[in-house]
């Protein structure tokens, strides 16, 4: 495309110079329309409070203004082109796909992204709290899959058979799988986990098996990363978690008292008395459920004491207001026990002497 201004032509100027500049000036022009009306939608997409609209209009914005100056650079070059027969254009069409091409799966890329963070933005989701791990993990999958179909167009496009590549690529899978095994063992063990959520970023997990416990921070598809309790970094590589046990107390739903009481043998006429109140204290306080089994009941003859237990689930799951819970039901136990002249046993031996033993001992203490 080409034109010429007359007010330009007692000018020793070329045509193709002003063309040239005219073409600039209008891509300018179009990109800070583009600017303007960007940041219009912008303060519209706010006052909707939906997680959509804001992730498309912040995805697009460097984008199109990139493909702006791409498109009036590329018109530049064919005018100058055109104009002074030099061999510019040869090979400007492919570039140009090409980096439409990328700007195309950029845009995308960065839809996904601003999308994964307004999701996991409660003001922008009607307060509903999204799974962080299962949004990072379906935004994860949706961009490889986008780069790799892009890499496959810009590769048709530059004139490479696609077809041909994919029977390499399956050829050569085989090789790379037996190669890194351990790293596609710890591909999948992090897609099992993403698929079955035995946890979750936040959750406290601990194994029997494995000396591992913390809070989970991270997880990744090679590695998850957890924060030890004194405050360690600990990164567990993924293919472990399908071979061992995971324990999350994270999802209790309660937590239990079980504790075992002595009384002395002094003591035991009143039993049955402290037994019945301390069921009573329990059935009547609000910090220990009532859909939960709750038993208080002698259970054996010690050594040295009569043996009860206490077996109750708190309300609470919080692992330090658990235990403020079981300090005032262990306190308010004693209490019961003392409030009946009654005391805890501790470990006690009775000496049983014959009679003529002790007699003798008498007597020689009285000479």
């Amino acid at each position: 495309m080409s034109f010429s201004l007359p007010v330009f032509q007692d000018l020793d100027i070329p045509q193709w110079v002003i063309q040239v500049f005219i073409v600039l000036l209008i891509s300018g022009v179009i990109n800070l329309l583009s600017s303007k009306v960007f940041i219009h939608l912008a303060r519209g997409a706010r006052a909707t409070r939906t997680p959509w609209d804001d992730a498309v209009i912040k995805a697009l914005r460097k984008p199109v203004n990139m493909l702006i100056w791409v498109i009036g650079i590329c018109w530049s070059i064919d005018v100058i082109s055109k104009a002074t027969d030099s061999v510019l254009i040869d090979g400007l069409s492919n570039l140009r796909d090409v980096i439409i091409i990328t700007l195309v799966g950029w845009s995308i890329i960065r839809f996904i992204r601003q999308l994964e963070r307004n999701f996991l933005n409660p003001t922008l989701t009607g307060n509903k709290p999204n799974d962080p791990t299962t949004v990072v993990a379906i935004g994860r999958l949706i961009r490889i899959v986008v780069i790799i179909t892009c890499v496959l167009v810009v590769l048709q496009s530059l004139g490479y058979s696609i077809s041909g590549l994919l029977a390499f690529g399956g050829v050569g899978g085989l090789a790379v799988g037996f190669a890194a095994k351990d790293m596609l063992a710890n591909f999948f063990g992090g897609l099992m986990i993403y698929l079955d959520k035995p946890f979750r970023v936040g959750d406290w997990i601990r194994s029997p098996d494995k000396n591992i416990e913390g809070t989970v921070e991270y997880i990744g598809w090679r590695q998850t990363r957890i924060r030890t309790f004194d405050k360690r970094p600990l990164y567990v590589p993924n293919a472990t978690f399908a071979n061992i046990s995971v324990e999350n107390p994270s999802r209790m739903e309660n937590r239990r008292i079980k504790e075992t009481i002595g009384l002395r043998y002094q003591d035991g006429a009143k039993l049955e008395t402290i037994i019945n109140e301390i069921r009573q204290y329990l059935q009547n306080n609000d910090e220990i459920t009532k859909d939960k089994i709750l038993m208080v009941n002698f259970t054996s003859f010690g050594a040295s004491s009569l043996d009860f237990f206490i077996y109750c689930f708190t309300c609470t799951t919080d692992w330090a207001e658990f235990h403020r819970v079981k300090q005032d039901v262990l306190v308010k136990v004693m209490e019961i026990i003392h409030s009946h002249d009654a005391d805890i046993a501790f470990p006690t031996q009775t000496l049983d002497l014959p009679e003529e033993l002790i007699a003798n001992a008498s007597s020689d203490m009285s000479t």
